[in-house]
């Protein structure tokens, strides 16, 4: 194909219209066409990057939060991590969320896998880290952040995965990269 030729199957995209911005989150409709002419609209949210940490450490056990998560009303178990701030490196906002939120300083950072949690409506990409250690620098979790902050073995997460503790779409890719390391004996 030659620079700016369309596949057959390629969505065309009209317009976007914004229906609220915000300072963490830009909600619009965008008018698209499929390939074979049915026209629609869809609406898109366009979110900052974010950045999460599966930290394991040498007796492989992985650090998680316990947290309540409102829009769910559910208790979930989640990796640390969190939004970038503008022009932040993705690897810098990974180590600060998990000191932040966990009280834990995770050795050097490795990337993992890259995600887009809703490829079809958001386009936000999650860049997932490895750390293979922390230090404990602070106390007890940020109660605005979690319930409690635990060093989960390796062995329980697909049962958490299976039961619907854990469901997050960037814990879920974590964790199962680092049991794919592990499997493979890379871990």
């Amino acid at each position: 194909m030659t620079a700016g030729q369309r596949r057959a199957s390629e969505w065309t995209i009209h317009g976007e219209r914004i229906v609220d911005n915000t300072r963490r989150a830009v909600l619009s409709i965008a008018e698209v066409e499929l390939p074979n002419g049915v026209q629609f609209e869809q609406y898109v949210l366009r979110v900052p990057t974010a950045a999460i940490v599966t930290v394991v450490d040498e007796d492989e056990r992985v650090l998680m939060m316990w947290r309540h998560r409102f829009i769910l009303d559910r208790w979930v178990w989640e990796l640390p991590g969190g939004y970038l701030d503008p022009d932040e490196d993705p690897a810098i906002c990974a180590a600060r969320e998990v000191e932040e939120e966990t009280g834990w300083r995770p050795h050097a950072l490795e990337p993992l896998v890259t995600i887009q949690p809703m490829v079809g409506t958001i386009d936000q990409t999650n860049f997932v880290y490895l750390a293979r250690g922390a230090d404990q620098v602070g106390t007890a979790p940020d109660i605005n952040e979690a319930e409690q902050v635990e060093w989960i073995p390796l062995e329980d997460i697909e049962r958490l995965i299976s039961s619907g503790e854990i469901i997050g779409a960037g814990s879920v890719s974590g964790l199962l990269a680092v049991l794919l390391l592990k499997a493979r004996g890379k871990l």
